[in-house]
């Protein structure tokens, strides 16, 4: 078992090529082999859309408990999203310690967010965390997301904001978090990015889909100018059109309309996150 963090790294080392890694495909579980490739697809799909900080930030997806102790798989710290892979994706626990014989070494800030949330959310197949420049600039708004689209209508009732506490190196503010989104599936980390949660890997990106493209037409939106340049619909609006959308966000629905296009895209231009 190798335990080793970002914490514990010092200087001058090396972290090899995903792309160089003998296949973990037959060596663990077929259950832990399709997450692995639907985590790893999803690091690409983000990269694909432009939702990446270099290795800054996190997707992480909960695995099948192992003699009763929970797992998760996370991305290694220094990998790019666009070369993740299923078999450089790093199997850990709860506390963030490493589970498996890996080469990489992972970021523990970065687990901090995600343990919370998977510790308090059964539900929370995957959690998707990103640093994106329109969803930071909507987290820095005092009045947060608004309802001028039909995106943010879609989204807005199942956001929860939490307010920046720093770089997320103090397991304090797990708590914190975990109060403060309650049983919504979206969070808005003020002044830092954004979060959401699902059942799978799919419905997780979907909602970060139309969370992103909720903040984003927002500040594009306000390039016209103030508020009294814009119109927001109401909040019967908001609920009306939340409750149309809602199908798309359940399992087996838009996830099985979104994905396997998704999954033949990546195979056209970005090939080899299964390997």
């Amino acid at each position: 078992m190798n335990d080793q963090s970002a914490m514990q790294r010092g200087t001058g080392f090396d972290i090899p090529d995903p792309a160089d890694l003998p296949s973990l495909k037959g060596k663990v579980s077929e259950t832990e082999w399709k997450l692995r490739c639907e985590l790893a697809a999803t690091y690409r799909l983000c990269a694909m859309h432009g939702w990446t900080d270099l290795v800054f930030t996190h997707i992480s997806a909960r695995l099948p408990d192992e003699d009763g102790q929970e797992r998760f798989l996370i991305n290694p710290y220094g990998l790019m999203f666009d070369e993740m892979t299923a078999s450089s994706l790093v199997k850990i626990d709860l506390d963030g310690n490493i589970c498996q014989e890996t080469p990489y070494f992972i970021n523990p800030a970065g687990f901090t967010i995600h343990s919370a949330i998977h510790a308090a959310r059964h539900d929370a197949g995957c959690v998707i965390h990103v640093h994106t420049p329109y969803g930071v600039a909507v987290s820095v708004q005092k009045g947060g997301l608004r309802r001028y689209t039909q995106f943010s209508m879609i989204v807005n009732n199942d956001l929860a904001y939490h307010d920046y506490e720093g770089i997320a190196l103090n397991l304090d503010e797990r708590d914190r978090i975990v109060n403060d989104m309650g049983d919504k599936s979206l969070l808005m980390l003020r002044n830092h990015g954004t979060l959401t949660v699902g059942p799978n890997c799919a419905l997780a990106f979907l909602r970060m889909y139309f969370l992103e493209n909720a903040c984003k037409t927002q500040i594009f939106a306000q390039a016209a100018g103030g508020e009294e340049h814009l119109h927001e619909e109401t909040q019967d609006m908001a609920d009306l059109v939340a409750s149309q959308a809602a199908g798309a966000f359940t399992p087996g629905s838009g996830d099985n309309l979104v994905w396997p296009g998704l999954m033949r895209k990546l195979k056209r231009t970005n090939p080899g996150y299964d390997s």
